[in-house]
């Protein structure tokens, strides 16, 4: 980190992180990429999917076939989102039966469907069409009514009042009347009901069949149905979960919430607070000026990203109000956010300059534009490091306390509006956490701990509990992970300056983002993960070239007699 008031310099032996940068990168294609080798928990790669459009086709041919069905026009564009059982893959990764699971039944059963929501002209609602992604052969339907009493069913926590609700919404039908509706639909499909075993009793709602002849480890394939005023409503072909399993997920989530909400949230608020009261006493040495620009930079990726997840919603049942509303209130929470990181700025600046370092150099100052391009090389060779230990991280974890990793629909670039816009986040999690947890973050609890070390521990750990809600398990499996890579990166503030950190974490994030749209296969999502790749570089030789050396005097403000401990 440079002394305040002298010349820009950023030291830092190419030559060596160039070396570790290699192997990093090495390691990283070979847990991560190389099929052969790659761990579960951060393997990357995907296999060939359909499209949308040819989604949508099976889904309407299946359509045509339902009765009391009007196929829609097809100038009305279907809704087409990702959706996952989760469960299932999850617990297959956890017994390690995934791949018997994938070579054996995945081709009939899939984990991963396109979901085709079709307007129901008839009955009002929809009718939603679940498409394998790899085959386009429609695998189960639901048919979704206005007003329905499931809706209720569905958040009630007590069974016998869940199963009366829905036995409302059947329309009080009989066990015989039931099995005499999902007969046809059985037969279309192509089981045969006399070797399938029935699973429910007269008065409980809904219809389930196992299929004991096809069965995987401790899980049989379920054939379900639901029924309401008095025809099918849905059908799906799944194979079971055991309980036990599901309770694990359950408990591990409830850790998560705790993690994030009581650890991440609640202390990320005490630093904001913080935040604003540095930003005052710091102000005779630092601007207010500084930071608008990265402030505007965040809000505007996060409020895109946001946007970016309107197929999600939508295919929630939201209607526009809800929709609206939930739009309004992220991007009010967006605000707040980006507030809080325009006042860690300010305050991280001045904190900083009070001691004499200067970890964020001024345009004005000469050497900056060199100064920046040395920080994204910086940035490139360190994020290559990382993206290594991350993935011995994993393969440890995987090896010791169990790591594995599951699906999810609310984190999936096909559930996005405009999927190459997904590594944007990229720049506004760089900006945002390095800002708070690093710039602002090391600085603060040094004034408290007076040790480096602990100093970077604490804000790298408040960061790391920010990340235990992703479908990785056990879920201290993320803390773990991101306090190695948290203390690198604060290692690379210290070290080398906020600037190449930014640059750090962007490159990071932007390489694991932009090549999940590289493996996506399609040649538009393959050159916008390559831009994606290549953007801080193309930043960071912009801002070199519109800053040529100049030979005015750094903007130099008065150092505190503090040090750094």
């Amino acid at each position: 980190m440079n002394p305040l008031g002298q010349p820009l310099e950023l030291k830092a032996n190419f030559k060596r992180l160039g070396l570790l940068a290699a192997i990093g990168l090495i390691l990283f294609f070979v847990f991560q990429i190389f099929p052969a080798t790659s761990s579960q928990t951060t393997d990357i790669t995907s296999t060939p999917v359909i499209s949308k459009e040819q989604a949508t086709q099976s889904a309407r041919s299946f359509a045509a076939s339902v009765a009391d069905y009007t196929l829609p026009s097809s100038e009305e564009e279907p809704l087409v989102t990702y959706q996952t059982h989760s469960d299932i893959y999850g617990y297959m990764t956890k017994t390690k039966q995934l791949d018997a699971y994938n070579k054996q039944w995945e081709t009939t059963y899939p984990y991963d469907v396109y979901r085709v929501r079709l307007v129901d002209n008839d009955r009002g609602g929809y009718l939603n069409v679940d498409v394998h992604m790899k085959t386009g052969k429609v695998v189960g339907f639901t048919r979704e009514l206005p007003s329905s009493l499931y809706a209720s069913a569905n958040v009630e926590e007590d069974q016998q009042k869940r199963n009366a609700t829905i036995r409302v919404a059947e329309g009080n039908i009989s066990l015989e009347q039931k099995e005499r509706l999902a007969s046809g639909i059985l037969t279309e499909f192509g089981y045969e009901i006399p070797k399938l075993q029935l699973d429910t009793q007269d008065g409980d709602g809904g219809l389930k069949y196992t299929d004991l002849d096809k069965q995987i480890g401790d899980s049989n394939l379920e054939l379900n149905f639901t029924f309401e005023s008095g025809a099918v409503r849905s059908f799906e072909a799944v194979f079971s979960v055991p309980e036990s399993h599901t309770e694990y997920v359950k408990d591990q989530t409830r850790q998560a919430n705790y993690m994030t909400y009581g650890g991440y949230a609640f202390l990320t608020f005490v630093l904001g607070v913080l935040a604003i009261i540095y930003s005052i006493l710091t102000r005779a040495h630092t601007s207010f000026k500084r930071g608008i620009i990265l402030s505007l930079i965040y809000f505007a990726a996060s409020v895109i990203g946001t946007l970016n997840m309107l197929p999600l919603l939508k295919s929630q049942g939201l209607n526009s109000f809800m929709l609206s509303f939930l739009m309004f209130f992220q991007i009010g929470i967006t605000l707040v956010m980006s507030a809080t990181i325009y006042l860690s700025l300010v305050a991280g600046d001045g904190m900083w300059r009070k001691i004499g370092l200067n970890p964020w150099p001024r345009a004005k100052e000469p050497g900056y534009g060199k100064y920046v391009l040395h920080s994204m090389y910086t940035g490139y060779l360190w994020a290559l490091i990382l993206l290594g230990v991350q993935s011995i991280l994993f393969f440890i974890l995987e090896r010791s306390i169990g790591t594995w990793s599951t699906t999810s629909a609310d984190q999936s670039t096909y559930n996005m509006s405009y999927a190459w816009l997904f590594p944007i986040m990229a720049w506004m999690a760089g900006i945002g956490e390095e800002t708070v947890y690093r710039l602002f973050g090391i600085r603060m609890m040094q004034k408290i701990v007076r040790n480096t070390f602990i100093a970077c521990l604490i804000p790298t750990i408040i960061w790391a509990l920010g990340h235990t809600l992703y479908p990785i398990y056990p879920v201290i499996t993320r803390p773990i992970e991101l306090t190695v890579i948290g203390l690198l990166f604060s290692f690379i503030m210290l070290r080398h300056g906020f600037i190449a950190v930014v640059f750090s974490h962007v490159i990071f994030n932007s390489l694991l983002m932009g090549l999940s749209l590289v493996f996506m296969g399609d040649a538009f999502n393959v050159s916008a993960g390559i831009f994606w790749i290549v953007l801080p570089a193309i930043v960071g030789y912009i801002i070199y070239k519109c800053n040529p050396n100049k030979k005015e005097k750094p903007y130099v403000t008065t150092p505190h007699h503090e040090v750094l401990q």
